[in-house]
């Protein structure tokens, strides 16, 4: 059913990203160009502090381990600011217009899609011009369709809730900062996952962030194969969330006008 829709509705599909895309960088001199620079400031900002700061959690590409999992962190989060309108700040076209509701919060995450892929981009440039072996590059695509998934089946979620529950802007908030801290952004994964009481342990286990992080590490900076069970969980987690967002977009999209 969703596949068919986006199918059919492709057109209109296209016409929402690329306006979406229009109004991030809308009275922007450089307009989309900030696509290519952000990530290279990100680099070039982290890079000087971890030089200054000599901190590097006793590993010599703390830099490019950082860096992976900010970049990977951020489309996550960006996927989720952006679904908070993508249902009541387009009411007006709602309100008039018969199409697939599910179009607006996926035209938000391919959106977001497209700014992570030229980031990566520009990470991928930096990180082979310091060596990065990068030979497991045929795991990108399933590890991005993973992500993919998450972010989507989120978005689809937060959607929804805050058509009904308007206060879930500030909850959100609040929910991102202590996920990104159980994430192994700035650690190692096991370093501080084996410090957590044993009853605790599963919630970090279970986040599906975890085994995405690891697996873009593995694929940019190592040779080795991303660890089966992390990739497994976070595989698993991620696509039963995006199934748990359609069901409960597609139960709620029939009240959506009479809530505006």
């Amino acid at each position: 059913m969703i596949t068919r829709d986006i199918l059919k509705w492709r057109e209109l599909l296209g016409i929402l990203v690329s306006r979406n895309l229009k109004i991030r960088y809308k009275n922007s001199a450089l307009g989309f160009f900030w696509s290519l620079l952000s990530p290279l400031f990100l680099i070039v900002i982290y890079a000087v502090f971890a030089r200054i700061l000599k901190f590097n959690a006793g590993n010599p590409d703390y830099l490019q381990f950082l860096i992976v999992g900010i970049v990977v962190w951020q489309f996550l989060v960006m996927c989720l600011n952006d679904s908070l309108g993508a249902i009541i700040g387009n009411a007006n076209l709602i309100k008039r217009t018969s199409f697939p509701r599910i179009m607006l919060p996926l035209s938000m995450v391919l959106s977001n899609l497209v700014n992570f892929l030229l980031t990566l981009a520009v990470l991928i440039v930096y990180l082979l011009l310091v060596g990065m072996p990068m030979s497991s590059l045929l795991l990108f695509p399933l590890i991005l369709m993973t992500h993919c998934a998450l972010c989507l089946g989120l978005s689809l979620i937060i959607s929804v809730v805050n058509v009904f529950y308007r206060d879930i802007e500030h909850v959100l908030g609040v929910a991102t900062l202590g996920w990104f801290f159980l994430t192994p952004i700035f650690y190692p994964v096991y370093s501080q996952v084996d410090r957590l009481p044993q009853h605790l342990q599963w919630i970090a286990f279970l986040n599906p962030m975890t085994g995405l992080v690891c697996g873009y590490r593995t694929v940019f900076m190592s040779s080795d194969v991303p660890a089966i069970l992390s990739m497994g969980v976070s595989a698993l987690v991620s696509w039963v969330v995006l199934i748990l967002g359609i069901m409960v977009f597609e139960r709620a999209q029939a009240s959506f006008a009479d809530q505006m």
